[in-house]
């Protein structure tokens, strides 16, 4: 028998017909979510341009992205925690109906500040159907079986992924920008009366009355909020080394400590110390949030290198991206076959070896070179993170008891958001520093790629774009090798799996 064979423990009794359609039900709840949650960014991305022409505000939109992202990213370990506490029905419950009252807004919103508030309350309902859709899946099905319901929620994700930017063109161009925020309150409605009907959770034995560390649950959300906005906007809407930047550092520090105090005094705190202090959780945890790092190279700066370099246009070059959304949900599907004879871990580690790979090989391609090229290298990319992401997730799952999944869970998608909000702002930082020295100045990726459209001298901005993109490659190969150095190091051979 091979390392990973002791991992996987029987399969539970099987369930009465009653059962498996409830159970049935209950997961196409999950994948509604999971659809209405992996839709909302790249649907409300095409209809930009018409949001501004109507809204205004045209310097504050990067903040309907930026909004949501921060309204999700700090709330996961709070809903996390209260899964665990109170049960994952209430707080799917409180979180869809957040998601849906801020699409309901975002409908009727007057203008462009409007529009980002009523985002946020979006992104209030979002941090609870991220972590929460994951965390019932783990409770659903026992481990042997957990690769098909999670190779579900990923095959959903990769169609919204594909869908979403079809749809909200056709909805701009045939009804209103304001439709793409009203086509989720029917879906939305169903996932929500399916949840309420078919959701029975068992009672389980609560030592006393639950005590909620909500002082650190608003630490948690203070310190999430103000660092990200310092990473989000940091040399975008000021400089790196200005007063706002530095204020909002510092202040984001100071509520590290304030965090800290609260959370190793509280009863149950929102943060528990056990989620660092176990190797196999801390090491997930910190190859996600590499992963988070990485993943923003393909989908932040294959587009402009697919329009600029290759010369594609806008749907074309979206190809490019997308077509990693067809291998990553195969490769997971079909990694249970792997991780069942060499390990978690193991497998984990093959993937993200492959990824580097890849990774790498992409500052080597031929210039201009044909759209085939890069396409191929997200097509094996997609298969490599596949085989990395989801054996980690339902690995680290399953080294836990039922009260400590929603908080193992949140901080694993915690630290993926956060990899990539950092990602966005080094990446960044290190494309514009790649410009400004190919072109002898002070430039930036927006203004290259903008005076590129005029056709202002397009042969040595295309090359300065293709170098800053190889640059940016390189520094997601290295966040891939350090993830590969972080499972090797600090995870264990064998994932302590808890027998169900």
């Amino acid at each position: 028998m091979g390392q990973g064979d002791t991992e996987i423990q029987p399969a539970a009794r099987a369930d009465g017909p009653k059962d498996s359609r409830r159970r049935g039900a209950v997961v196409a709840a999950l994948m509604l979510a999971m659809a209405l949650a992996a839709l909302d960014s790249t649907i409300v991305s095409t209809a930009v341009p018409q949001i501004v022409g109507d809204l205004g505000g045209f310097s504050l939109f990067s903040w309907l992205f930026s909004g949501y992202l921060l309204a999700v990213t700090v709330t996961l370990p709070v809903y996390g925690k209260l899964s665990d506490t109170f049960g994952r029905k209430p707080v799917l419950i409180v979180g869809a109906v957040l998601f849906l009252l801020g699409s309901l807004l975002c409908a009727v919103a007057w203008n462009m500040g409007s529009l980002i508030a009523f985002r946020i309350v979006q992104g209030l309902g979002g941090g609870a159907l991220q972590g929460t859709v994951q965390t019932l899946a783990a409770d659903l099905y026992p481990l042997k079986e957990r690769p098909k319901i999670q190779s579900k929620l990923s095959t959903v994700w990769a169609v919204s992924a594909v869908a979403g930017p079809g749809v909200g063109g056709l909805l701009v161009a045939y009804a209103d920008w304001r439709w793409i925020f009203l086509v989720n309150l029917p879906v939305g409605a169903l996932a929500l009366w399916l949840i309420v009907r078919y959701l029975h959770e068992p009672k389980r034995e609560s030592p006393g009355r639950p005590r909620v560390d909500w002082a650190g649950a608003l630490a948690v959300f203070a310190c999430g909020g103000v660092l990200l906005t310092a990473l989000v906007q940091g040399g975008v809407a000021w400089p790196w080394l200005s007063a706002p930047s530095l204020a909002l550092f510092g202040t984001g520090l100071a509520l590290v400590a304030v965090v800290v105090l609260v959370e190793r005094r509280a009863a149950e705190p929102i943060i528990p110390g056990w989620v660092w202090r176990r190797r196999t959780i801390a090491a997930v945890n910190l190859a996600l949030g590499a992963l988070g790092l990485l993943m923003v190279a393909p989908t932040v700066f294959l587009p402009t290198y697919a329009q600029s370099v290759l010369g594609l246009a806008p749907v074309a070059a979206g190809f490019v991206l997308t077509i990693w959304t067809l291998s990553w949900p195969v490769s997971a599907a079909l990694s249970q076959h792997v991780y069942r004879r060499i390990g978690f871990r193991n497998t984990a580690m093959l993937g993200m070896g492959a990824a580097a790979l890849i990774l790498f090989a992409f500052p080597f391609l031929p210039y201009p070179g044909r759209a085939w090229q890069p396409t191929l290298l997200m097509l094996l990319l997609g298969a490599a993170l596949g085989l990395f992401q989801l054996p980690l997730i339902i690995g680290v799952q399953s080294t836990v008891v039922w009260s400590e999944r929603g908080t193992t869970t949140a901080s694993v998608l915690f630290c993926r958001q956060t990899g990539q909000t950092i990602g966005a702002a080094l990446f960044g930082a290190v494309a514009n520093g790649v410009l400004s020295a190919r072109l002898g100045g002070a430039s930036d990726l927006d203004s290259v790629t903008r005076a590129l459209d005029s056709g202002a001298g397009s042969e040595p901005l295309r090359r300065a774009i293709a170098d800053a993109v190889h640059a940016v490659y390189l520094g997601a190969a290295g966040a891939a090798a350090l993830a590969f150095v972080v499972l090797l190091v600090l995870a264990p051979r064998k994932f302590p799996v808890i027998t169900e």
